[in-house]
C-alpha cells in the first residue's frame, strides 16, 4: 500500500493570446515547423498554475459588452478579450487574467465549482492476476474530505515489451473495463492499445459519482459536503466530480514508475468527453485532452442550442450532471457568458483532440467542428494555430485524420460511439509530439 498526503499544485500551462478571432472560410498561413517538439504544458508564470476551480478561489467572471466574435454568422464570446473589455495581447495577460476569468466563468455558469483538493489521498495498488504479461494493476484510490472518506477504482495496464510511448486515461462512464485486458471492446480496446506500445488506464466513473440523480452524491461528493444538506447551487455535480476524479487518477500515475506523467492523455466519450474536457481545462498536467463525441456541454457550441441536444434537454434528462446555475440557461443559451470554443482553448498549448461522427446528430458534429476552429487563435499565440484541416469549411473529409502541431480532429462516418476506428486515429495520431 502506498500512502501519502496530497501534493501541492503542479505547474500549469503557458498560454498567450494575440489575435482577434476571425473565422470561417479562408485558412490562415501555416505556423513555424515545430514537429520535433514534445508536447508540454509547463507554465511561464507559475503564479497562475492550478488544478481546478473551487469556491476557495473566490473568483467571479462576466462577459464584457460587445466582446464577441462571429462564428458562422452568430456572435460568440471572444476568448481574447478580458471581462473588462481590454484585449489580451500577452502571455502575462492570459495567464494571470484571462485564463483565470474563463475557468471561473465555466465553474460559475456551467460545471459548478470543483471539489477542493482532498486533505489526504492514499493508493492501494494490487497486481491483477488475470492480466498476464500486461502488467495489470488495480488501484483503490481513497480520498479524505471534511465529511469523511471515499474510494474509487483505477485500472492500469502496461505493455510488457518496452517503456510505454504514452498513457491513455479513460474516464469510463460505462464501467466496461474489467480486470482482464483480453476482454477488449471497440470502446476500450485494451489489447490493441498495449500492442501499439501504449499504457491504458481506466477510471471507474460510477464509483466517483454514480450516474443517477438520486445517488450521484454517494461517491466522493458527500466526503466534502454534509450528506443531510442540499448542495450549494453552484457546486459541481457528476460531470465536475468525474473530472476531479481524473485528476486524482493523475495523482497516482505520477507515482507509478512505469508511467511517464508528462505523456498522459485524458480521454472520454460522450458524457465522459465532457468530463475529460473540463478535467484538461483545469488540470494542466494533462498534455493531451481527447473529446470523443462529447456534444452539448462538451465540444459543441452552446449557442447552437436548436441543433442537437439543447441545454434544456440535457439538464432535464440528466439533472445530476450540472448545477442549477447551468440549468438556468435552458432556452437562453445566448446569455451564457462563455461558450465551448473557450473551453477547448483552455487546453492550449496542450494538444486538444476532437473526434466527431457524421450521424451523431444529438452531439451536433458541425457545432463541434466550429468550436474546434474557433479555439485556434489561442493556439496561434504559440505558433500552434494550424488546425491541420485542409479547409475551414463544413463538412471536412470523412474518416481522415487532421493534425496540426497542437490540435487534432477527425470526423468518423457513422453514429455516436467510441469505436475501433476512433482508437486507430488516436493511436496513430502522434498525439504526444508536435
Amino acid at each position: 500500500m502506498v500512502h501519502h498526503a496530497m501534493r501541492g499544485t503542479p505547474s500549469a500551462a503557458a498560454l498567450a493570446l494575440t489575435a482577434v478571432l476571425a473565422l470561417v472560410p479562408p485558412a490562415g498561413a501555416p505556423p513555424a515547423d515545430r514537429s520535433g517538439d514534445l508536447l508540454g504544458r509547463s507554465m511561464v508564470l507559475d503564479a497562475a498554475a492550478g488544478q481546478g476551480v473551487s469556491r476557495a478561489a473566490g473568483q467571479r467572471a462576466s462577459t464584457a459588452a460587445g466582446a464577441t466574435v462571429s462564428i458562422d454568422g452568430t456572435a460568440y464570446p471572444d476568448p481574447l478579450v478580458l471581462a473588462g473589455g481590454e484585449p489580451v495581447d500577452s502571455i502575462k495577460a492570459w495567464e494571470r487574467q484571462r485564463r483565470p476569468e474563463l475557468l471561473a466563468a465555466f465553474a460559475e455558469h456551467v460545471y459548478g465549482y470543483s471539489l477542493p483538493e482532498p486533505t489526504d489521498i492514499s493508493f492501494d495498488d494490487q497486481q491483477l492476476s488475470g492480466a498476464g504479461d500486461a502488467g495489470g494493476r488495480k488501484v483503490r484510490i481513497t480520498v479524505t474530505g471534511p465529511e469523511g472518506s471515499a474510494s474509487f477504482t483505477l485500472r492500469l495496464f502496461v505493455p510488457a515489451a518496452a517503456t510505454p510511448k504514452g498513457t491513455f486515461l479513460l474516464i469510463d462512464h460505462r464501467g466496461s473495463v474489467g480486470d482482464d485486458p483480453g476482454s477488449s471492446s471497440g470502446y476500450a480496446p485494451v489489447t490493441t492499445i498495449l500492442d501499439q506500445g501504449y499504457a491504458f488506464a481506466a477510471l471507474e466513473a460510477e464509483q466517483v459519482a454514480p450516474d443517477d440523480p438520486g445517488r450521484y452524491r454517494s461517491g466522493v461528493i458527500d466526503a466534502f459536503y454534509p450528506s443531510d444538506r442540499e448542495l450549494p447551487e453552484d457546486a459541481g455535480r457528476a460531470i465536475s466530480a468525474w473530472a476531479w476524479g481524473a485528476s486524482r487518477a493523475m495523482d497516482y500515475l505520477q507515482t507509478d514508475p512505469d508511467i511517464d506523467p508528462d505523456r498522459v492523455a485524458v480521454i472520454g466519450h460522450s458524457r465522459g468527453g465532457k468530463a475529460a474536457l473540463w478535467a484538461g481545462a483545469q488540470d494542466t498536467r494533462f498534455p493531451v485532452v481527447i473529446s470523443n463525441n462529447s456534444g452539448a456541454a462538451g465540444a459543441k457550441l452552446a449557442r447552437r442550442d436548436e441543433t442537437g441536444e439543447s441545454i434544456a434537454a440535457i439538464t432535464e434528462a440528466f439533472p445530476h450532471w450540472f448545477p442549477p446555475t447551468y440549468q438556468a440557461y435552458a432556452g437562453a443559451a445566448d446569455s451564457l457568458p462563455v461558450d465551448q470554443h473557450e473551453l477547448l482553448a483552455l487546453v492550449a498549448p496542450g494538444r486538444v483532440v476532437v473526434g466527431s461522427a457524421t450521424a451523431d446528430g444529438n452531439a451536433d458534429p458541425q457545432g463541434e467542428f466550429l468550436s474546434y476552429l474557433a479555439a485556434a487563435p489561442v493556439y496561434e499565440l504559440y505558433g500552434l494555430g494550424d488546425t491541420g484541416l485542409s479547409a475551414q469549411r463544413w463538412p471536412p473529409a470523412e474518416d481522415e485524420a487532421f493534425r496540426g502541431p497542437g490540435m487534432s480532429y477527425h470526423l468518423r462516418g457513422g453514429e455516436h460511439g467510441l469505436t475501433a476506428a476512433d482508437w486507430a486515429t488516436y493511436l496513430q495520431g502522434e498525439l504526444f509530439s508536435r
